[in-house]
């Protein structure tokens, strides 16, 4: 099967993780950076035909008026993440890319992510329904105009406020009406997950977000025909995490307890800055312990925002744990990483992987990819040297 000419659509595309993914496709694709840190690139994973960098178009959507270019500039000199010399080999390329972003939509976003868009989005007025027809207006448009064969969409937007599920009905003929209502309660992330499903294109949701993390959602999904993935991408603490506890299960050794304190300052720093859009990641970065384990040890999660580390996340973790005889021992790790960086190439990855399953006629959760995420979709596996496993094994099925 021949490699397709693909769309990566980016929700938040000029936050700090897109504008990363972005410079790094540019930079791919006129061989002015190495394959390091991607998964797709891998010896066990050269017989895919995995879209080439030169058949891929990016767009997206954003809620500020920012430029392309000036957020990669802020990569430079504010985040000291992206060489300079780099980006301005990019320039002419960043600057053309920002006609392909559209408006995005604030619905159910809350007042943090609200407080950093632009005033016309905030004075904006639709149903999520009339939200979701011009996502998807801008999404159809973007495949047409480039003659692309695949769109996927993958959300790296700031992370939303925690939402009850439960409140939603389960089935895709319930829900879909709610969409018409005034004060419909889905956050813009399933929005925007909707609208992607609907015209049949893959989506991925690399944030804590509920994106198309509802029964109702699945059922469209799996009614589409159409893959999705989710949630939260695993790029640093919680990697180490889903390493390292199985290593402590296997030995027998009892974990009392797990401390982790989070430090940075970007712009997702600040978001989670608020106790309503913290509370989302803290339960995503946390729930894997009791799922490796069979037990629940006492556990702490802290993200705090400081604003001289940028892009520059350090996670300090602290762990207390039994060993023979009853005897505690500790072990203690630090881990600092360009939070952008480590997410980027997973991003591509992704991408990647979920237009590969597509075009072989993949379609709803993709549980292969649980790798990739803090809290994956559709599976309890939280190992990650079993959940690769998985995606080797999924990509080996292939070959037949």
């Amino acid at each position: 099967m021949a490699s397709s000419r693909t769309g990566i659509w980016l929700i938040g595309a000029k936050g700090g993780v897109a504008t990363t993914s972005i410079v790094g496709l540019l930079a791919l694709k006129k061989g002015l950076t190495e394959n390091v840190g991607l998964v797709s690139e891998l010896p066990q994973f050269s017989h895919l035909d995995l879209a080439a960098w030169d058949d891929i178009v990016i767009g997206g959507h954003d809620i500020r008026s920012t430029s392309l270019l000036d957020e990669a500039y802020k990569m430079v000199f504010e985040s000291r993440a992206i060489d300079g010399r780099l980006v301005e080999k990019l320039k002419d390329d960043l600057t053309a890319l920002d006609a392909n972003i559209q408006d995005g939509t604030l619905i159910n976003v809350g007042k943090m992510i609200t407080s950093l868009a632009d005033e016309k989005l905030v004075q904006l007025q639709e149903t999520a329904r009339g939200a979701v027809d011009r996502l998807k207006g801008h999404i159809a448009d973007f495949a047409k105009a480039n003659k692309l064969d695949n769109v996927v969409v993958v959300n790296v937007s700031s992370t939303e406020p925690s939402v009850d599920a439960d409140q939603f009905p389960a089935t895709w003929k319930e829900l879909q009406p709610l969409l018409s209502e005034a004060g419909c309660r889905l956050p813009a992330s399933s929005l925007y997950g909707i609208a992607t499903l609907e015209l049949g294109y893959p989506f991925i949701n690399f944030t804590p977000s509920l994106g198309t993390a509802l029964p109702a959602i699945e059922d469209l999904a799996n009614s589409q025909k159409v893959c999705h993935m989710g949630h939260d991408g695993k790029t640093g603490e919680t990697l180490l995490k889903s390493t390292l506890a199985p290593m402590f299960a296997q030995r027998n050794l009892k974990v009392m307890s797990w401390v982790g304190h989070n430090i940075f300052g970007n712009m997702d720093a600040k978001v989670l800055d608020d106790p309503e859009n913290k509370k989302t990641k803290a339960v995503s970065k946390d729930r894997l312990l009791s799922k490796i384990f069979g037990y629940t040890p006492q556990t702490l999660v802290t993200i705090e925002n400081i604003d001289s580390m940028g892009d520059w996340k350090t996670a300090w973790d602290h762990i207390h744990f039994q060993g023979f005889l009853g005897t505690p021992m500790v072990m203690q790790f630090i881990w600092q990483g360009c939070d952008s960086l480590l997410a980027a190439p997973l991003v591509i990855d992704l991408a990647r992987f979920a237009d590969l399953a597509q075009r072989h006629g993949g379609s709803g959760l993709q549980t292969q990819l649980a790798c990739f995420f803090k809290s994956p979709l559709g599976t309890e596996e939280n190992d990650f040297a079993r959940q690769f496993a998985m995606l080797e094994a999924w990509t080996e099925s292939l070959k037949s």
